[in-house]
């Protein structure tokens, strides 16, 4: 009888411990199926991310780039302006219009022609034969000459 007790309880023990191990089994192999979907997602989201990353530094880059540029430009129009200014400053516009008002009106009308024209060049209007064959600045337009270095590569 003893030997049918202890036969139950060594059973008893080795399926308890079967079973334990069956379920450690398929409890371990359901966390790395979870792991490995976790670490796939885990490995995109990194991708991504560095892909984000490369794109921002990219994207600052250029940024900075056009920072330069507007830069740049606004130097070259604070020269220009510093020219104007001066132009301006060596006549008295008042006291010439009131002295001679034909001559002052017939200046200042074609001076605002040539600015017009200037401001229709600015805005991607085509060359016409006078300024695409212009040696100069002043001959291009003597109220824009800036525009002549860049209009001769158009």
């Amino acid at each position: 009888m003893i030997k049918v007790y202890l036969f139950l309880i060594i059973m008893g023990v080795l399926s308890a411990a079967g079973y334990g191990a069956y379920y450690y089994y398929t409890d371990t192999q359901e966390r790395i199926a979870t792991l490995t979907q976790n670490n796939a997602k885990l490995e995109i989201s990194v991708q991504i991310s560095e892909q984000a990353t490369k794109q921002l530094q990219a994207d600052y880059k250029k940024v900075g780039e056009e920072l330069n540029k507007v830069n740049q430009e606004f130097t070259n129009i604070r020269a220009q302006n510093n020219v104007l200014s001066k132009k301006l400053a060596r006549h008295d516009l008042a006291v010439l219009g009131s002295a001679k008002p034909g001559p002052v009106q017939r200046i200042i009308n074609k001076a605002t022609v040539k600015v017009g024209r200037c401001f229709e060049i600015l805005s991607g209007a085509k060359l016409n034969l006078k300024e695409r064959e212009a040696k100069n600045g002043k001959q291009f337009n003597s109220e824009c000459p800036w525009l002549w270095t860049s209009s001769s590569a158009s």
